[in-house]
């Protein structure tokens, strides 16, 4: 299965360290961050785990449950948290792992990573990252290999920009977090601005003479 941006996010059943979950009444009117992970006790897997616990407030500020998937049982899954606490100082861990040893939803949701093999001679699960928003869809997909790590606080900036925009009629330049100026879209007429933008809109001069980049503080 290969979803695209928009797509309605496919619904399942898993066991998890916090019990048995149907996705979508988990997720409720929220949204929701799936990760998935290689493996159970492994480095890089124990960082972002690590630091994704810590980010656990910053998430629920912006109305987020994370939740991570690791070829794994819970039993394993159950353990490991007490290496990913340890290495965080961390004396809670707040969001479910998912049980997927038999690897049916990193095969289900294309999560995986063909150029890096396993003990068992299988592709491992790629770090997958799916934003899916309180509708059920799609809204960011990043897929890195296996050896890197992920940057939860890019991940973090994009949910920013989403919900940002899903509000009012911008779009966030290159390199901008939260309270940064934006860009007008240019569907917006120019009649529309101040009542849009009481704030003000500033055109920036370019060689062309075209008005097409036209910056606000919403």
């Amino acid at each position: 299965m290969v979803l695209q941006l928009g797509d309605p996010f496919p619904n399942f059943s898993a066991d998890t360290t916090v019990g048995k979950i149907d996705f979508h009444e988990w997720i409720g009117d929220s949204w929701a961050i799936l990760f998935s992970h290689p493996a159970d006790f492994t480095p890089v897997c124990t960082t972002e785990l690590s630091t994704v616990a810590r980010l656990v407030p910053e998430f629920s500020k912006r109305n987020v449950k994370p939740i991570a998937l690791s070829c794994d049982s819970v039993q394993s899954h159950t353990k490991w948290i007490d290496d990913i606490k340890a290495y965080g100082n961390l004396s809670e861990f707040h969001y479910p792992i998912i049980d997927d040893e038999k690897r049916e939803l990193a095969v289900k949701l294309n999560m995986l990573d063909k150029d890096e093999i396993g003990s068992a001679g299988l592709p491992l699960t790629c770090r997958a990252v799916f934003v899916i928003d309180p509708s059920k869809k799609l809204r960011l997909s990043i897929l890195y290999p296996a050896t890197t790590g992920r940057n939860f606080t890019e991940i973090l900036r994009t949910i920013d920009s989403m919900q940002l925009t899903d509000l009012k009629k911008v779009a966030t330049p290159a390199d901008w977090v939260q309270g940064q100026e934006c860009m007008v879209q240019p569907s917006v007429k120019d009649d529309d601005l101040a009542s849009l933008f009481p704030g003000g809109v500033t055109n920036v001069e370019l060689p062309s003479g075209k008005k097409y980049l036209r910056k606000t503080t919403p």
